[in-house]
């Protein structure tokens, strides 16, 4: 028999549903961007958030007091990415409406989806019609609609359940690059999510299953199913609209994501909120009692934690380059492999361990090189020259601290260089000084490349210090470039780009669209090279030949005769060519 209200023990069983549906939706909401290269994220942002939520009711109480704070403040300390801090928001509010109710009816459960839908708008700067925000906002409107003479707790979902198809189905109609990919928001897609297990709790019936992805163009593979789950409507062009990642909007204009926890009194918050919009985009603030989740899309990373301790105290800083986020390769080639609703998806966790290599500590080492690694033929560059220790990670397989400590420890060294190669990882990797007793110094290298240009200045007889500024100012001079294959048909900052086209990106995004990998990674060189320059390093990929990296060479020597080329196989995935210029 269905419920007519949902008191404690359902609220906590929901936020256990919400969580499996999103962790069997992940790879679905992941898979497509509006930006063609493959990096959609918000799936795996949403569930981060959710199990940071299960997590805290596990040591919670009974009562609706006590399982709706730790909603709350699970969210709120567990939210990843602009997907994750606007659906903690949405929870935070929906979780301190019902437990100032008591239980949650039909006619509370109304009230507090408009409670979420205004968090939710207020904690944005600047709110984007066609995103999670408008998919909120319509089921509310619909809620308090159908709940005006009186309706069942089924009714109401029900009901909540066809108005947010409707409306997810339309934002392509309200934001113009999701028409341009032909796709739907990806955040009101795992909206919708939490009002099917917000059904399950209520008359038992099962979560929707993910759509059946088709995996064999890579993590581009369009949908292949007609709805976000079973009884959907059917998207324009008869093609299922897929979902965009926490990126898509602000690919262009803006590079990184930074976000940190603020510690800030509310009146300082508005100061706060105005230094930022200076700043960047896709702003959300969202906390109270003197702690705020913090996210900004922008180009001055410094200016905007600066911006944090103009007020109070950031900390938890996460910076992320939006254009090198990145699926693993092994889960998206078998969907099989997806993280059951047990397993934890937090990207410390889904680092793959930590290698010691049998190479004899160097005559004289005072200072070891922990460098992260993706890509077999990458690895063993890195222990050509002379790291030890290699953590496998990259983007969302991200080592923790405690596994760089562990790699510190199991090398037995005093004096340590960390080489996080991802933007994603370098604020951990700065912590790990604070947690050892061992001298640890961390260049912030940002890819491949400058983590291999670092390693040619490394001494393993000079101390940390010495070391972190000769690895520092190699890094530094190295001009990267990658390339990768579009996953989608779509319009870019230089004109359209086909799906299964070649791109050619810098430090700065996307620079050629080409039809061949070869001709992306020349025309990128084109752009990157100048007379100045005196050495390419190629590092090819696990999709990648040494027939095209013949002719890459062929082409400099055509175009740049006095530039040497040097080859490596780095066997990473997804990216055909890692470029380095120096």
């Amino acid at each position: 028999m269905a419920l007519e209200q949902l008191g404690a023990p359902e609220m906590r069983a929901t936020m256990k549903s919400f969580c499996d549906a999103l962790v069997t939706h992940r790879d679905m909401l992941n898979q497509l961007n509006v930006y063609p290269v493959p990096d959609g994220d918000t799936g795996t942002n949403m569930a981060l958030t959710l199990q940071s939520v299960v997590a805290a009711l596990e040591d919670a109480g009974d009562d609706m007091s006590a399982v709706c704070g730790a909603i709350s403040h699970g969210s709120l300390m567990g939210a990843r990415g602009n997907s994750g801090v606007i659906l903690s928001q949405i929870l935070r509010a929906l979780a301190g409406y019902v437990a100032s109710m008591g239980a949650a009816d039909a006619e509370v459960l109304a009230g507090s989806l408009r409670k979420a839908s205004v968090a939710a708008d207020e904690a944005v700067s600047v709110p984007v019609e066609g995103t999670i925000l408008t998919v909120v906002r319509d089921v509310s409107y619909a809620a308090a609609e159908f709940v005006k003479g009186g309706a069942s707790l089924v009714g109401l979902l029900e009901c909540c359940l066809a108005a947010g198809r409707v409306s997810l189905q339309r934002t392509p109609e309200l934001l113009p690059q999701l028409a341009r990919a032909n796709v739907v928001d990806a955040g009101g897609a795992g909206f919708l999510l939490l009002l099917d297990a917000l059904a399950t709790t209520t008359d038992g019936r099962p979560l929707p299953e993910p759509p059946v992805t088709d995996t064999t163009v890579g993590v581009g593979a369009a949908l292949a199913t007609s709805g976000v789950a079973e009884g959907a409507d059917t998207a324009p062009h008869g093609q299922f609209a897929a979902t965009q990642g926490d990126a898509a909007l602000d690919a262009g204009p803006t590079r990184y994501e930074v976000m940190f926890f603020l510690e800030a009194p509310s009146e300082r918050i508005g100061e706060f909120r105005s230094a930022w919009e200076e700043l960047g985009d896709s702003i959300v603030i969202v906390g109270d009692d003197g702690l705020w989740n913090c996210h900004i899309h922008s180009n001055q990373i410094g200016a905007s934690i600066e911006a944090g301790i103009e007020v109070g105290r950031p900390f938890d800083i996460r910076i992320t380059d939006l254009y090198e986020q990145v699926d693993h390769i092994e889960t998206l080639a078998d969907p099989s492999a997806a993280l059951s609703a047990t397993d934890p998806v937090s990207p410390s966790s889904a680092a793959e361990g930590i290698t010691i290599s049998s190479t004899a500590q160097a005559a004289g080492a005072i200072t070891e090189v922990v460098a992260v690694s993706v890509g077999s033929g990458v690895a063993r560059m890195f222990e050509s020259l002379g790291v030890r220790a290699i953590i496998a990670g990259g983007q969302t397989m991200n080592p923790s601290t405690a596994d760089f400590l562990q790699a510190i420890e199991q090398l037995g060294a005093q004096q340590v260089v960390l080489l996080p190669n991802n933007s994603n990882i370098i604020a951990v990797a700065e912590q790990v000084d604070a947690c050892t007793e061992a001298v640890v110094r961390v260049i912030p290298t940002r890819g491949i490349a400058e983590g291999l240009a670092a390693l040619v200045a490394y001494n393993p007889t000079l101390d940390a210090a010495q070391n972190y500024q000769a690895m520092f100012d190699a890094a530094a001079e190295v001009v990267a470039g990658e390339v990768t294959q579009a996953v989608r048909d779509t319009d870019s900052e230089i004109g359209p780009v086909a799906k299964g086209q070649w791109l050619g990106l810098d430090r700065n995004g996307l620079r050629v669209v080409a039809n061949s990998a070869v001709g992306a990674a020349t025309g990128l060189l084109a752009e990157l090279l100048s007379h100045e320059h005196e050495l390419v390093t190629v590092i090819y990929g696990a999709d990648a030949t040494q027939a095209q990296v013949a002719e890459i060479q062929s082409w400099l020597a055509t175009n740049h005769p006095d530039i040497e080329l040097e080859a490596h196989e780095g066997n990473q995935p997804l990216y055909s060519f890692y470029l380095g210029v120096e």
